[in-house]
This record gives structure tokens, sequence and C-alpha cells, in this order.
């Protein structure tokens, strides 16, 4: 195993679409993969915004199991670009506002889902995920694996997003739109932009200066 430290972690905050392949009812035991949104959870976890009636989601309900394939590739070369599979399970969660806040933070769009009453979130939870970031650098993890530290809280998240989104818009033109213990996510002109810290940050004073580190390069 060849792994960058934290390099999965950070994949799953670069991309904002995934493939998530469910166990088809109909033709039975055939993998069903379809292509949707997601925002990372405070784990780092995929979470997804499905609608009642698709076809993934009555899948789900009969076997949460599933597999979810984030990719990042840029110039469009897959085999040398990053790519993380998933596998584990789905459940429903409850749109608490914290949850909701989060999600359109990084899916503005996903609001007029909202009003329609007929979509729920899911978020999956990690048994196993294979990383491949080009040739010699992949290798598998268990789902505990991904993040050894203690998730922040929302509200402390909440606290340093509203601390810097004033200084980050007003002189980087970046809308900071998540912050974890291991970097920060950026949207600018309907793109995402991930900035990984150095290390884990395991405290609001050490969060606050990578934060401060983040926005000095942004504008340099």
């Amino acid at each position: 195993m060849n792994i960058p430290a934290q390099a999965p972690l950070h994949l799953l905050h670069t991309s904002a679409v995934g493939t998530l392949a469910t166990h088809a009812r109909q033709p039975e035991g055939f993998p069903y993969p379809s292509v949707l949104p997601f925002a990372p959870d405070a784990r780092h976890r995929p979470t997804i915004l499905v609608s009642r009636l698709a076809e993934h989601t009555h899948n789900l309900h009969a076997d949460p199991r599933a597999g979810f394939l984030v990719v990042d590739a840029p110039d469009g070369d897959v085999l040398n670009g990053q790519r993380v599979t998933l596998l584990g399970t789905f459940e429903p969660v409850d749109p608490a506002p914290e949850l909701v806040a989060r999600y359109l933070r990084y899916h503005p769009d996903a609001e007029r889902y909202l009003v329609l009453g007929d979509f729920t979130f899911w978020t999956m939870t990690l048994d196993r995920l294979r990383y491949i970031g080009g040739f010699g650098a992949m290798g598998w993890l268990g789902g505990d694996e991904l993040d050894p530290l203690p998730a922040l809280e929302s509200d402390q998240e909440e606290t340093l997003i509203g601390e810097f989104t004033d200084a980050f818009f007003n002189r980087s033109g970046y809308q900071l739109i998540g912050v974890d213990r291991y970097g920060a996510d950026l949207r600018k002109d309907g793109l995402r932009k991930r900035f990984p810290f150095d290390s884990g940050m395991p405290d609001r004073e050490t969060l606050h200066v990578a934060l401060e580190d983040c926005m000095r390069r942004q504008t340099d």
C-alpha cells in the first residue's frame, strides 16, 4: 500500500459528483450505477439527496449496501487521475438544519429540490475503500482509517465560516463553504477548490491559523 497522507479524504472534498452503484431489484442481481451530486459530511462520508421515486432509492431501501466512486481527472486522463471506490451502506438521515445548511453550501441549486418535499438525505457508512492516485499510489483502507481525528462539530465549523466568509470573498472572490481538520473547501464562479492543510489541525487555534494561511495564499 502506498497512499499519500489524507489523499482519499481530500479527493472526497474535491469532486462534486460521484457514481452510486446499488443492487438492482429488476433485473435482480445486477449492479445499477447512477451519477449524482454529493457533499462530504463532517466525517468526509458522502451525503446524497435523492428522490423517493428514483430507481437507486428503491434499490437502497431493498439493500443498503452500495459502492460509490469519486474521480478527479481534470485533464481527461482518468488512468493517471485520482479515484476512490467506497464500499459500505447508505442510510436515510434526518434533515437537521445544520445538515441542510451544509449541503446547500456545497450545492446551492439543490434548494429547489428540497421545496418539492420528495427528496431525502442519505449518508454512507464506510466499510472499506480503495484509492488509486496514479501509477504506484494505490491501496485499501478500512472505513475507520479515513480520518483518525475527532470530527469538527457543526457549530465549530459554522463559527469559523462566519469569521472568515467576508474576508475570503472580499480579498479573493472565493466563498468558504466547508472546514475540517485537514483542509478548507472553497467555491468561486461555481467551481469547487480544495485547500489541504499541511497536517491535521487538532484545535480551534490551529484551524484559525491554517485558515489565515489559506486566505493569504488565495490572494498572493
